[in-house]
């Protein structure tokens, strides 16, 4: 026989505080009414992650992890987001550090489909 388990709010609040330091990504979703947007609205960051704002995007999306950042180790993003083609940002350990450490950092990405975005963090 199946048990039926029900989670409380605390061991619920537990087991995504562990996924989040895990580097997994807990999405929740609820249905509604109302319009939808029109365009995609990306999905908002674990706390402690650090988003880069990309100039010239059309549907990137640079994220670094609270646990890279923890790691503090040399980085290589793949930024396609929601766009039809890649790039990669490749961070240094020391630029990570800088990030986590909430001082800027500017970085352009690879060159691909005849351009480049760069990418700030901070």
């Amino acid at each position: 026989m199946q048990e039926d388990r029900t989670l409380g709010r605390r061991e619920f609040t537990l087991a995504a505080a562990l996924l989040a330091l895990s580097g997994a990504t807990i999405t929740i979703s609820a249905c509604g009414g109302g319009g939808s947007p029109s365009s995609p609205s990306p999905t908002p960051p674990v706390t402690g992650d650090k988003v880069g704002a990309i100039a010239s995007n059309h549907g990137h999306s640079a994220v670094i992890t609270a646990a890279q950042l923890t790691a503090a180790g040399a980085l290589s993003l793949d930024i396609k987001g929601t766009s039809d083609h890649p790039h990669t940002v490749t961070l240094t350990a020391a630029q990570v550090a800088s990030i986590a450490a909430n001082q800027r950092v500017s970085k352009e990405s690879t060159t691909d489909d005849g351009h480049s975005h760069t990418v700030t963090f901070n």
